[in-house]
């Protein structure tokens, strides 16, 4: 199940997944931190008691955790899940780290290290804005679909770029290895200010549930790649005397709403997605997972 940030992902997963009598396998990368609850909107307790959830709060913000590293652990689980449930729900906003465990990882050629290591040298000298510019110049299908505002997606996309010749994105979707499970993809979508209205008021939400006391707890470790996310970055500023809170908070919003336009684009990249606005009556999604699976077996 895929769908913008704030669009009903998580409940519609748990209706699902109490229909199917089956678990959740989450693939949103920033809920993978136990350190990072509110501002990444993870389930709550109780959510999380109503089916069984992996791949929630189970790493450390300190710990290295590769999308590699998820699809290895994530097929593991699902060869496991798979003895004992004929449906298994797998949801997230991660377009990146949906689409390894069922399609599988794009494989690239090896890149000269010095090349990441200039480019590295450049977002020190020259900030972030400089790099996603060059990607925007060598690669714009790139800087329209990866998380821009992470500089080690983006210096991943130049390397390539610059070390190949050619743009990261013409080494996509080739020569995936092929899975022993077949892949419905349910995806959620409202018109867009109905999105950014949500966006807004999640955002508002994550303020009274104490974000700010989160944040500050994190703050001596704020140079870790797991808080150079959207939620926690801003707050940061706001400490560091940089920002008022009300600046923070707008850019918060702002970045969450920039952050969903760049997962419809990557989500809307598969034309097999089944789609349905975010108030539609649950029936209607199980029926229609019923009906395809039938359809598939005959």
């Amino acid at each position: 199940m895929i769908g913008p940030t704030a669009i009903g992902k998580t409940s519609l997963s748990l209706q699902l997944a109490q229909h199917f009598k089956t678990e959740i396998i989450s693939a949103d990368s920033r809920q993978f931190f136990k350190e990072m609850h509110i501002g990444t909107a993870a389930p709550s307790k109780q959510e999380l008691a109503e089916a069984k959830h992996h791949f929630i709060h189970h790493k450390s913000i300190h710990d290295q955790y590769s999308v590699g590293s998820f699809e290895r652990d994530a097929l593991q689980k699902l060869d496991n899940l798979f003895k004992t449930h004929d449906i298994i729900i797998m949801v997230g906003g991660s377009g990146l780290y949906v689409d390894t465990v069922t399609k599988g990882l794009d494989h690239f050629p090896d890149i000269e290290p010095n090349i990441r290591e200039n480019l590295n040298k450049q977002f020190k000298d020259e900030g972030l804005e400089s790099l996603q510019k060059q990607l925007q110049d060598l690669d714009e299908t790139s800087y329209n679909s990866i998380a821009i505002d992470n500089p080690h997606r983006i210096i991943r996309a130049l390397e390539i770029c610059i070390g190949t010749g050619k743009s990261y994105s013409s080494f996509l979707n080739k020569n995936k290895t092929q899975r022993n499970f077949e892949t419905i993809t349910v995806g959620l979508t409202a018109e867009r200010e109905t999105i950014y209205n949500r966006i807004n008021q999640r955002v508002d939400i994550m303020i009274k549930e104490g974000l700010l006391k989160e944040v500050e707890t994190l703050i001596p470790y704020k140079n870790l790649n797991a808080l150079n996310t959207v939620g926690y970055k801003e707050i940061f500023k706001y400490f560091d005397g940089e920002w008022t809170l009300d600046f923070a908070i707008s850019e918060i919003k702002k970045n969450t709403r920039r952050f969903a336009k760049r997962q419809l684009t990557w989500f809307n990249k598969n034309e097999d997605t089944l789609w349905f606005d975010y108030k539609i009556d649950i029936n209607s999604i199980i029926n229609t997972i019923n009906n395809k699976i039938n359809y598939d077996k005959s």
